[in-house]
């Protein structure tokens, strides 16, 4: 049996991997390749950078990928601590995690539009159409921001009911989620609100979900008051399988 340190180690590993491929393709790639506003440097980037645009392409696959095992991991840990918001925790992930593949077919479309013979033997109209893709890509990366946050929300109430982690990093889990969530919401209802808003807004979710994967990797979680270091063999009788069961529950979460 994994132990929950192990469990811990391993999820804080998966959540890096997931952050370096994420951010990769999400700043470095995209970030090089596409030029708000102008569809012929946008197309010309992606045509001269195709090795890179594609490698992008195959980091968010994976991305969506390690998402869902990191789901699988932390279910896996945190299930004993409240079953119900385990569960939530893994469906908000998977659909959070198609969401990503299905955004990519923007991303897939820029490629086709800037590279396909098809596609850019009309003077300008491949250059219109790798733009709009990956406008619409990033887009669609600031809607899956919904999934991202609510994700979290189950994941720092587990964290605040369960002794293997600091209350604190559980009330910043929790609103990093909506942080999270706030974000498309001031984008969409409010367009002409200074772009620092949003970069304030951001700041509670980068240092929530760092502080879990730090926290994750650096110590795993807390193992005080496991059930197996409860006395329960000096009670005997109903007094003593009640005195046991009292004593699990204090071990797996807060009341």
């Amino acid at each position: 049996m994994t132990s929950p340190k192990t469990l811990a180690r391993i999820a804080g590993l998966l959540y890096l991997v997931l952050a370096v491929l994420g951010g990769w393709a999400e700043l470095y790639v995209r970030g090089t390749v596409h030029v708000r506003g102008d569809a012929a440097a946008t197309a010309a980037n992606v045509s001269d950078h195709e090795t890179l645009f594609r490698l992008g392409l195959a980091a968010d696959i994976l991305m969506a990928t390690v998402f869902v095992l990191l789901g699988l991991v932390l279910h896996r840990l945190l299930h004993h601590v409240h079953a119900r918001a385990a569960v939530t925790l893994m469906v908000f992930v998977v659909v959070g995690a198609g969401f990503i593949l299905l955004n990519l077919v923007f991303h897939a479309g820029a490629l086709l539009a800037a590279t396909d013979p098809s596609y850019t033997a009309a003077p300008g109209t491949g250059g219109a159409l790798t733009l709009l893709m990956l406008d619409l890509h990033d887009l669609g990366y600031i809607l899956g921001g919904v999934f991202f946050g609510l994700w979290l929300l189950p994941m720092g109430y587990l964290a605040y009911r369960s002794s293997m982690f600091p209350t604190v990093l559980g009330v910043l889990l929790v609103i990093g989620g909506f942080t999270w969530i706030a974000d498309p919401l001031i984008l969409f209802a409010l367009p002409d609100a200074p772009g620092a808003v949003r970069d304030v807004v951001a700041v509670p979710t980068s240092v929530a979900e760092f502080g879990l994967i730090l926290y994750l990797l650096v110590v795993g979680v807390r193992l005080r008051g496991t059930p197996a270091a409860e006395p329960v063999a000096e009670n005997t009788g109903n007094t003593g399988n009640t005195g046991s069961a009292e004593g699990a529950g204090k071990a797996t979460g807060r009341a």
